[in-house]
């Protein structure tokens, strides 16, 4: 099984929302996916509680029996709508994947 990670800075506003509105909006999208994609094994997606300058907004902690798997979620279209939208709004992101 592979764990994929993803954390992300957003713009305080962007695309007509407030920060904290457009957590809530990716957090939605995001946790749709299993629904649409049938190879996620989980998803979580949670905001961090910690205003500390410097820290993530948020974090996605997702699971793949492959990093085969990872590649065909990076490029499905309804992940691709997903990652076009946090592009717009996201100031920085760090990812990574790791076997369990």
């Amino acid at each position: 099984m592979v764990k994929h990670i993803v954390m992300w800075k957003f713009k305080d506003h962007a695309e007509g929302l407030s920060k904290e509105e457009n957590i809530i909006k990716v957090k939605s999208m995001l946790e749709a996916l299993p629904g649409k994609i049938d190879f996620i094994r989980e998803m979580h997606v949670e905001v961090n509680v910690n205003p500390r300058e410097g820290m993530y907004d948020a974090i996605l902690i997702s699971a793949f029996d492959s990093i085969e798997d990872v590649e065909k979620y990076r490029v499905h279209p309804e992940h691709k709508k997903v990652s076009s939208y946090v592009a717009l709004i996201k100031t920085d992101r760090a990812s990574v994947d790791y076997e369990v």
